[in-house]
């Protein structure tokens, strides 16, 4: 247990690193605020910045052995933590406006278009969600990461901690495994007929 509050950062950081929650919560206290004032700063929400805070502390206790006190100081390292947390955050609002966007798009009827083509539309795109569904959860997040979300492979990779590598099989394998389901349905077939 710390008995100090007088303590380094470094020092405190070697605390957390054998898992001394004391020292977690001196290093809170020290630099939550400044912290809570980034996510505040970026989000312009106050509960949104909240969480990035508890989400940020959450990772400074399992990632601590990650620190290097060469590279950096720890508030430059737990600004880094923040800071990727933001970002992230801020595009899964972007991900999710887009996705009712869209959801709006495809339920609005537009009199120009040929209704035909709209249901044909409508329907392909009911195909592609039911294929979807029908992929392997692991493989399935992948796409809807980089198709809905618009992660890059190595945001992906960062963002879900699996190796690059796999997230490129997995990626691989999901596409097959759509185009084989579209092609069954005839998707493809229509789409090479028009």
């Amino acid at each position: 247990m710390l008995q100090h509050l007088d303590l380094s950062d470094d020092q405190i950081m070697r605390s957390i690193v054998r898992r001394d929650e004391t020292a977690l919560e001196l290093l809170y206290d020290r630099f939550a605020s400044a912290v809570m004032g980034l996510a505040l700063k970026m989000l312009g929400s106050r509960p949104a910045a909240e969480e990035i805070v508890q989400e940020t502390f959450w990772r400074v206790w399992n990632k601590a052995d990650t620190y290097q006190s060469d590279r950096g100081s720890v508030l430059s390292w737990i600004f880094g933590i923040a800071h990727n947390l933001c970002v992230d955050y801020l595009r899964r609002i972007r991900a999710d406006e887009m996705s009712v966007e869209v959801g709006n798009l495809i339920n609005q009827p537009d009199p120009g278009v040929n209704v035909f083509e709209s249901a044909s539309l409508s329907m392909q795109g009911q195909q592609v969600r039911a294929a979807l569904e029908e992929l392997p959860p692991e493989q399935r997040e992948v796409i809807e990461l980089a198709y809905f979300a618009g992660l890059t492979r190595q945001e992906i990779s960062q963002k879900t901690g699996v190796p690059l590598g796999t997230v490129h099989t997995r990626a691989r394998l999901g596409l097959q495994k759509l185009h084989a389901a579209l092609l069954a349905g005839g998707i493809e077939r229509d789409a090479h007929d028009g």
